[in-house]
């Protein structure tokens, strides 16, 4: 293979980028000087690395974005050096190219099916099916990162392709495009075209880290009729962070916004077969609104949470408009309501819910089932029996910060009781509060209700964010829209029935036209509007359509097309969710055929890079993110790919969060053999326990905070007949569950909160991660690292099989590296010996076997025999290890450990008392 290069991935959640240069530091951005300044030559290279170009083109048709990202990076030094392709595309977004090219050979990405990726990127079985090049970052973004290292005087090319349909919301478009280089490039250019084929009435572009005059001469924008541009192309001074500096300004986002002409009722779009209908109608009166705020009061709601809610509650309260009615329901173990019915918006019923906001208290836990019930028999009731009210435009908007504990808390049931509760007569809005709520139920429960949900992150602005969620859905305009269809002339049609449009906002239906139907297709419409029940038709311009396609050609049907495609995948995406069995199976199946057809990077697809390998020849995989899943504060760094066989500098990793080993540790490791040290005694105690293979063990047990570790033993493979049967753990689950975190660990991955779709990890990766309180280090191939804030300290050493080992399968060990801050109740195999245990050696003699001692030991009221021997301690070297000289307590360690060995046998992994 021609050139010298090797690749590698990293994953973090960092605000980051269009491309960055391992080696360079996050500069600050000092406040930009005034343009008009003169500025010296500076060399853009960056530890002999030059970003020659980078370049993103936006392309929109009719809503429909398309992105490419390039960039071209230089080596100019002597040596070969790491540089990284680091981008953060919308989680919306459907990833579908990606090429590098180096020396002159592209290797290009090939999207397959996840199951058929995976065997071509594994041989062996995996856990799971998240791990990959893109991860979850921030609130709206994902972050997709490959490493490369470069070979001397040479140069590579990425090139990355994703594709949206674009949402209105507040009454424009927005398209966001993340800048970090960190250094400077001697071509950047971000262009933005524009093609809305019903003419665009504003357009506007600004950045976050420009200021707003040097932005307005830097950004060239333009737009009229159906067209409009926005370029980008700062100079190399121009992105200076000042005039003599080396240091790049940009940082931050650049973002377009724009809108469209509403002059019809209708716009419809057809193109090769297929059609996509906008329907935002303008200048209709506002619906009157009976909404009820279902609120979250538990225990779990203490400090900021509570806080940013009343300060988001007044702000909302206080934009109701007098034609409005309302009412407030609190549950925390309880459930109460402000009112208990409907009452009118006036200036002192507002006041009045207002004092209820600032002065009610948090109680109890989350009896999530009676909350919504009783917001949902208000609306009912009031829908019912108070006149004029049939007419207004109902809305239940429910915020939780966590799972429901009281009452009814069987998930199925509760989306039962809803669902019948609701009838289909009104939407659900569900707010997750921070990431301790199960956002996959709460999304199932907003689906069924004809809603959506929203993450609240826990954040300074969690107030802003509740309000902008509420702005929303503050103004109907219309309820009950219905958008019909000549059923011999359409097919596949997405949703096209919503319980309520909203102003600003959008619908749009995609499906594909019959053969020879185009001239009986039409769209019909109905809605109930203020006062007034709207119908109209709607007829497709076939002279107009003529003229589009002459204007923007096999662009105009490949993007129509595209849109229908995205749309339909993600509304399978979304509707399987909620479903189960052969259902939910054949919705998979249809949404892996359409994004194989579209060649959408999807949930169900995987990319596998042709031509490139690892260390153990296996290819890089690019994967999307779980829906919902959690942003990871990642530190350090992921798997090595290599695109030739020449052997390049090792790198050195970071080890953020170990430290240095204690001479001796308290731990369990092979056969399973028990180390436990005693600091007070300057001594060891050891035991082994012998239990069949699939037994799972408690080792450590915090009844204090919930913190767990069990192990689940495995068998050695390779045991001949007859031989003692030894076993060694094979699976580990570490759980903490104040904040949901669950870790699980094999010989193969290790995968973060499995029970909720988390991102695998392999052995080959050398990461850290941050969950709330804990933080997770992987040393590549060698062990890991857990820490919880407030608790212990824990190692999982690797032992793979080797030429000449007595052992016939990969196991883990686990020492434990600090526990003082563990209480003083823990228990567990290893628990119970974290706080001081007091015994008494006496009657030392030899032992039967002349190369031993036994002994007498008291030891919790008990008299055994014991032995002088030696154990290993491998949590400093993996495969040699440590001799450890110990006293060995017989019989599973009968007299040693509380109770009998068998009372630690545990149900699984995760299981807490």
């Amino acid at each position: 293979m021609d050139g010298a290069m090797g690749l590698r991935v990293l994953l973090c959640t960092s605000l980051v980028s269009l491309l960055t240069l391992q080696a360079v530091p996050a500069w600050g951005a000092p406040k930009r000087p005034k343009g008009s300044e003169k500025r010296q030559a500076v060399d853009t290279a960056v530890d002999g690395v030059i970003i020659r170009s980078l370049k993103v083109n936006c392309k929109v048709t009719s809503r429909f974005a398309h992105y490419v990202i390039t960039s071209q990076v230089v080596n100019s030094g002597n040596e070969a050096k790491q540089v990284a392709f680091d981008v953060e595309i919308p989680k919306t977004a459907f990833i579908s190219d990606f090429a590098i090219t180096a020396n002159g050979k592209a290797f290009i990405g090939d999207i397959k099916d996840k199951v058929t990726a995976w065997k071509q990127y594994r041989k062996a079985a995996i856990s799971g099916e998240n791990a990959g090049l893109v991860r979850a970052s921030g609130r709206t973004m994902e972050q997709f990162t490959i490493h490369v290292t470069v070979s001397p005087q040479s140069k590579v090319m990425f090139r990355l392709t994703y594709e949206e349909v674009l949402k209105r919301r507040l009454k424009q478009y927005d398209i966001v495009i993340k800048v970090k280089p960190r250094q400077l490039v001697h071509h950047f250019e971000i262009d933005v075209d524009i093609f809305e084929p019903q003419g665009i009435s504003k357009l506007d572009a600004q950045t976050s880290f420009l200021p707003k005059e040097l932005a307005t001469q830097l950004i060239k924008k333009s737009f009229s009729g159906k067209e409009g541009h926005v370029l980008f192309r700062p100079t190399v001074g121009q992105q200076q962070s000042c005039p003599t500096c080396s240091t790049t300004l940009m940082d931050g986002d650049f973002k377009v916004t724009y809108d469209v002409s509403r002059e019809r009722l209708c716009d419809l779009l057809v193109a090769n077969n297929h059609f996509a209908h906008f329907f935002a109608p303008q200048n209709l009166t506002n619906l009157n609104k009976n909404v009820v705020f279902v609120i979250d009061i538990s225990a779990s709601m203490e400090g900021q949470k509570v806080k940013q809610t009343k300060e988001a509650l007044l702000k909302i309260l206080g934009d109701l408009r007098p034609g409005d009615y309302f009412d407030l329901v609190l549950f925390g173990s309880d459930v109460q309501s402000w009112k208990g019915s409907l009452v009118q918006a006036s200036a002192a019923n507002v006041q009045s819910a207002k004092n209820f906001v600032r002065h009610f208290s948090l109680a109890g836990a989350t009896n999530l089932n009676g909350g919504l019930l009783r917001g949902i028999e208000i609306l009912n009731k009031a829908q019912r029996s108070i006149p004029g009210l049939t007419d207004h435009a109902p809305i239940l908007i429910m915020l939780t910060d966590g799972e429901p504990t009281e009452g009814v808390t069987d998930r199925s049931q509760i989306l039962k009781n809803i669902r019948n509760a609701i009838g289909g007569r009104f939407p659900l809005y569900n707010l997750g509060f921070g990431h301790n709520v199960d956002l996959n139920f709460l999304e199932v429960m907003s689906m069924e209700n004809n809603g959506r949900v929203q993450r609240i992150y826990e954040d300074h602005d969690a107030a802003q964010q509740l309000q902008g969620f509420y702005s929303q859905v503050a103004n109907p305009l219309l309820v009950n829209v219905e958008l019909q269809y000549p059923q011999d002339s359409v097919s596949d049609l997405t949703q096209h029935s919503h319980k309520q449009y909203y102003e600003g906002s959008e619908i749009v239906v995609a499906g594909r036209i019959a053969d020879n139907k185009l001239s009986s297709f039409k769209a019909d419409v109905q809605a109930r509007g203020e006062g007034q029940e709207l119908k109209t038709t709607c007829l497709v311009d076939e002279e107009e359509m003529k003229k589009l396609l002459q204007e923007r050609g096999h662009m105009l049907e490949n993007h129509v097309e595209r849109l229908w495609a995205y749309l339909t995948i993600q509304e399978l995406l979304a509707k399987r969710m909620k479903l189960e069995g052969e259902e939910k199976a054949n919705l998979s199946a249809k949404a892996l055929q359409m994004s194989l057809a579209y060649q959408f990077v999807t949930p169900l697809t995987s990319m596998i890079m042709r031509g490139m390998v690892d260390e153990d020849g296996l290819q890089p995989i690019i994967d999307k993110p779980p829906e919902n899943s959690q942003p990871l504060e990642m530190l350090g760094q992921r798997r090595s790919f290599v695109l030739s066989a020449m052997q390049k500098p090792s790198p050195t990793y970071p080890t953020y969060g170990v430290q240095q080993l204690p001479r001796q540790v308290t731990g369990v490791d092979t056969d399973p053999h028990f180390i436990i040290h005693v600091p007070q005694k300057e001594d060891t105690l050891c035991f082994n326990i012998n239990e069949e293979p699939g037994v799972v063990l408690s080792l450590v047990q915090d009844p204090n905070t919930g913190f767990s570790v069990n192990g689940q033993l495995i068998g050695d493979k390779s045991r001949s007949h007859g031989q003692h049967e030894g076993t060694y753990f094979g699976r580990l689950g570490i759980a903490n569950p104040a904040t949901g975190f669950q870790l699980e660990v094999t010989p193969q991955n290790i995968t973060l909160n499995p029970g909720s779709g988390g991102p695998v990890f392999s052995w080959r990766d050398q990461a850290s991660l941050r969950q709330d309180e804990v933080v997770v280090t992987i040393n590549k191939k060698r062990n890991l690292v857990v820490s919880v804030e407030d608790g212990g300290t824990f190692e999982v050493v690797l032992h793979r099989v080797w030429k000449g080992s007595a052992i016939h399968q990969d196991f883990l060990g686990f020492y434990v590296l600090d526990s003082h801050r563990m209480s003083t109740r823990t228990h567990g195999l290893l628990g119970q010996f974290f706080y001081p245990i007091d015994y008494k050696v006496s009657e030392i003699h030899p032992s039967s076997d002349s190369t031993k001692t036994d002994a007498t030991m008291v030891v919790k009221n008990h008299q055994l025999t014991v032995t002088r021997g030696l154990q290993k301690d491998y949590s400093k070297d993996p495969r040699q290890g440590t001799e450890v000289t110990c006293w060995f307590i017989h019989n599973n360690g009968a007299g040693l450990i509380d109770g009998v060995h068998t009372d630690y046998i545990v149900p699984d992994i995760f299981w807490t008392p």
